[in-house]
């Protein structure tokens, strides 16, 4: 072979040589490319994993762990020493957690508490059997007692009240017939009375019982047949005659300017949908302390919330679903402030994968909790200053420090997720600060979501969609109750009897907020 032809051989064996490894530096890009791809997914899984883990067997509060609880602790130490705490909060802050803790350790040491006095009593006094003296033969005489307490409970009972209206009438037979009027009904020519009435209400919508399981305790504890189908056509009127009472409610609470806004899904039987359950939202308005109302719809679309708040002048808070958001943008007359609840959540989720980092903000959120803590008590005025003034530094810390963090973290990554949430939501999460009626975040509306959440694991669905309005007049009058302290019992009770003969300008005095215990109740 001829130079020419060996130099020749040479260059085209070294041009594939470097096309060679050019596709191997190619293949081993792709193959790295691949594997972060692989580890993100797997992260992302493992992330997942996790948090449903904790939500089907591990505590729902967001606590730490005593480890994380033991670096957070370094953590403060180590920005005391270094001074990169953004604003130190004031002694009298920190007076009020350490009374806080000591109220918690108060709570701990439980005691037994004496019985409440209002119970009805029945004494049972024991005579000793020895009456006299073995020794002398004269009568013992009383130098003291004993006295011991116990609860019981007499079982309910089902009667039967008749009501007997005589007729009287004249020989002479000018006069026609008298006889009493019958006094309302709670549903008229019904076999329904207010007792019982009240016992279905409260056994499905605050007990969280089926009407299958209702319908099986009147048969084995009771006797009597009352099948659950006769039950759901009773809570239909009931809840028809409380409707105006919720009517009223919802335009106090839409006068007010401010509400928290959340949705809940519940399953739903509909003829529509064969072979299972449809799904419908139970959508949550509530003014924090004050009244609840719930309204079931199919969609969880921007239609129910857009109708629900028409004419509605205010601030609603919401997470961050993006449905609140374009209601935000496409009503004027709606302002949006966001939930540091739900930012805090995202960097709790975030602990195993950045600890330090996570802990951080866990830290920095804590310290904005104190703040409110202790404006808990203060008047307007002092309630809206002292936030503002002690406040800021803190969230421009922790927006420094989500702006530095955010390159380092992968978009899909746990982590980046929470830097990005906390910072799309910034401006909404901060919106608090403007108003003194405004809570940090949303779970106040949140709690009055467990109950229903507690009832849909017991009475699986509702059982058609027309249905849905039933169970929101009924289980927004009984969360409003227990916002206020009200015997739910009492309540509706008292509430029932009246309504059939009620005017429709009186219901004020029925509201929740307004409503006075009769006197015999009260005594």
């Amino acid at each position: 072979m001829s130079p020419d032809e060996l130099f020749a051989e040479y260059e085209r064996l070294k041009a594939l040589a470097e096309r060679l490894q050019a596709e191997n530096a190619a293949l081993q890009e792709q193959m790295r490319a691949q594997k972060e791809e692989y580890e993100q997914r797997l992260a992302e899984a493992q992330a997942q994993i996790e948090e449903l883990r904790k939500q089907l067997f591990g505590s729902k509060a967001d606590r730490l762990t005593p480890e994380q609880e033991e670096q957070l602790k370094q953590l403060n130490q180590d920005l005391e020493d270094e001074a990169e705490r953004p604003a130190p909060l004031s002694d009298q802050i920190l007076e009020n957690e350490d009374r806080a803790v000591r109220r918690r350790r108060q709570r701990q040491q439980r005691k037994r508490r004496p019985l409440p006095e209002h119970l009805e009593t029945e004494t049972i006094t024991l005579e000793p059997e020895v009456t006299h003296c073995p020794c002398c033969g004269k009568p013992l005489q009383k130098i003291g007692e004993e006295v011991s307490e116990e609860i019981d409970l007499i079982p309910a009972k089902l009667i039967r009240r008749r009501t007997v209206r005589p007729k009287y009438a004249c020989p002479c037979g000018e006069a026609g017939v008298n006889i009493a009027p019958m006094p309302p009904r709670l549903i008229p020519q019904s076999r329904l009375g207010l007792g019982l009435g009240v016992h279905i209400v409260l056994s499905r919508f605050d007990d969280h019982l089926s009407y299958y399981r209702l319908e099986q305790q009147f048969r084995e504890r009771h006797g009597i047949l009352i099948p659950r189908q006769q039950m759901v056509q009773w809570v239909e009127p009931i809840a028809e005659l409380l409707r105006p009472v919720y009517d009223r409610m919802w335009q106090y609470m839409l006068a007010g300017g401010y509400l928290q806004v959340d949705e809940t899904p519940v399953r739903v039987m509909d003829p529509d949908v064969k072979g299972k359950a449809a799904r419908g939202y139970l959508w949550f308005y509530a003014v924090p302390g004050g009244d609840v109302i719930l309204d079931f719809h199919r969609s969880r679309g921007l239609l129910p919330v857009q109708q629900r708040l028409k004419g509605f002048v205010g601030t609603i808070q919401t997470d961050a679903y993006e449905v609140y958001q374009s209601l935000e943008g496409k009503e004027s007359h709606i302002d949006r402030i966001g939930c540091l609840a739900h930012a805090r959540r995202r960097f709790y989720a975030a602990l195993k994968e950045n600890l330090a980092d996570s802990v951080w903000f866990i830290n920095q959120i804590r310290l904005l909790y104190k703040i409110e803590d202790h404006v808990r008590e203060l008047d307007a005025t002092e309630r809206q200053m002292f936030p503002q003034q002690n406040a800021p530094s803190l969230w421009d810390a922790l927006r420094s420090k989500a702006e530095e963090l955010k390159p380092r973290f992968l978009p899909r990554s746990t982590m980046g997720k929470a830097i990005s949430y906390f910072l799309n939501e910034y401006e909404a999460l901060t919106g608090y600060l403007r108003d003194p009626r405004y809570q940090t975040d949303n779970n106040l509306v949140e709690n009055s979501i467990r109950p229903t959440a507690v009832g849909r694991r017991r009475w699986l669905f509702i059982g058609h969609p027309d249905a849905g309005w039933r169970s929101a007049v009924l289980y927004s009058i009984l969360a409003s109750c227990r916002r206020r302290g009200i015997d739910p019992e009492d309540y509706l009770t008292d509430v029932l009897r009246r309504l059939p003969q009620q005017k429709i300008n009186q219901i004020e005095e029925l509201l929740p907020e307004n409503w006075k215990p009769p006197p015999s109740a009260a005594a």
